[in-house]
């Protein structure tokens, strides 16, 4: 059953959860690759774990197994051998992850002799994440070791950005390897760039021909949705998301900010008013549902990240700024998220706080937010941040 081989970098949740279950219910065998010794020895010395499926009607859990896993912390070597006969590699590490994964997969694309690419394939929350990885990997490939390899790149591997909406709830303590996720998924990937090639057999995966309009309604209403509900949520004392979601003034905001996004995806990508409203219906209750259990910390945790150019509320307030369209409900969740500051266990918002303190608010718009300071956004963006700044000293 199992002639095929996926490697995936990250054992956590997500790939364990929902990367490896798609890998796995495809035939795949999963090799999983991490530094946490803790999560690899758990791996390695558990032959199955069970993935519990949280839906409104209820549960479904399936077993997971016919995997390895290897620390690449210790032995780099053997992962660059699994990935260059490998026939996908994914990962679920985090953006900022990216660079540090992209030595082994240019030795393995340096070193492969299988007569069919390597599919690429990043699952982060980020636009255009494979792109971002496929950079690093090039730039080691042209600096480290032999830039002609680019010359054929084409034929050892191919990269295809993908967007993934599924929600990962807060874990029980005592899990284990074992993981409770959330029935409803959506998996798109960029058809195009395997054209002329092996194209991955992965059940479950929509191959699409233009990405960005999956990507960007996934990510200006999932997680806008979902981190307004955590930060508005943290800000005013609530424990977990459907607490937040709860309180009516909450769930308005929420509601107000998914409005904001879909005028804009509703005139930018060809979604009907329709679809999208139907879109924001069924994200609204997900992220209500009292079933998947979540903190407000958990989700709301690197708001640098979540407040930078690109992201979930900078991004589409700077497109709705550039058109003249209303973005004050947007404006409102980027001052909560600015106010998630020193919370224990996350690093970027003690950094988050140390910017906002020892700079001036010009200064740490521009560094939190990378907007240019002639874009529409950047005077209401540095009025919010001179508010948060005010109130915290």
């Amino acid at each position: 059953m199992y002639d095929k081989k996926a490697v995936h970098f990250g054992g956590g949740n997500i790939g364990r959860g929902f990367v490896a279950e798609f890998l796995h219910n495809s035939g795949y065998e999963v090799v999983f690759i991490d530094v946490m010794d803790k999560i690899i020895e758990a791996l390695q010395q558990t032959p199955h774990y069970t993935v519990t499926e949280i839906g409104e009607d209820g549960e479904r859990t399936f077993d997971i197994n016919h995997y390895r896993a290897i620390n690449s912390k210790y032995e780099l070597p053997k992962v660059i051998d699994e990935i260059a006969t490998a026939d996908v590699v994914t990962c679920a590490v985090g953006p900022n992850i990216l660079k540090f994964i992209a030595e082994p997969v240019a030795k393995a694309i340096a070193a492969r002799q299988l007569d069919y690419p390597l599919a690429v394939i990043a699952c982060e929350n980020a636009i255009n994440a494979t792109t971002t990885w496929k950079g690093f990997i090039t730039s080691y490939i042209e600096t480290k070791l032999d830039k002609s390899i680019l010359d054929t790149l084409d034929t050892k591997a191919r990269f295809a950005n993908s967007a993934i909406d599924r929600i990962v709830p807060h874990q029980d303590p005592d899990a284990g390897l074992n993981v409770k996720i959330e029935k409803f998924f959506e998996w798109c990937v960029e058809q195009p760039p395997f054209e002329g090639a092996k194209q991955p057999d992965i059940k479950g995966v929509h191959f699409v021909q233009d990405l960005q309009p999956y990507i960007e309604r996934k990510l200006y209403t999932v997680n806008t949705s979902h981190a307004t509900a955590a930060y508005y949520g943290y800000n005013r004392g609530k424990a977990l998301i459907h607490e937040a979601m709860i309180d009516k003034e909450i769930h308005d905001i929420v509601r107000n900010c998914v409005r904001e996004t879909a005028h804009l995806i509703v005139n930018k990508h060809d979604i009907t008013v329709q679809e999208q409203d139907d879109y924001v219906e069924k994200i609204i209750s997900r992220i209500s549902n009292p079933a998947l259990e979540d903190k407000v910390e958990r989700v709301g945790r690197a708001p640098l990240r979540k407040l930078s150019r690109n992201e979930r509320f900078i991004g589409p307030a700077a497109q709705l700024a550039e058109t003249g369209d209303p973005y004050e409900s947007l404006l409102g969740a980027i001052e909560m998220a600015l106010r998630f500051q020193n919370v224990e266990g996350d690093d970027e918002s003690f950094e988050l706080a140390k910017i906002l303190k020892e700079n001036d608010s010009k200064t740490a718009t521009s560094k939190i937010t990378g907007l240019d300071t002639s874009h529409p956004l950047y005077k209401p963006v540095e009025q919010v941040v001179a508010k948060v700044q005010s109130s915290s000293s």
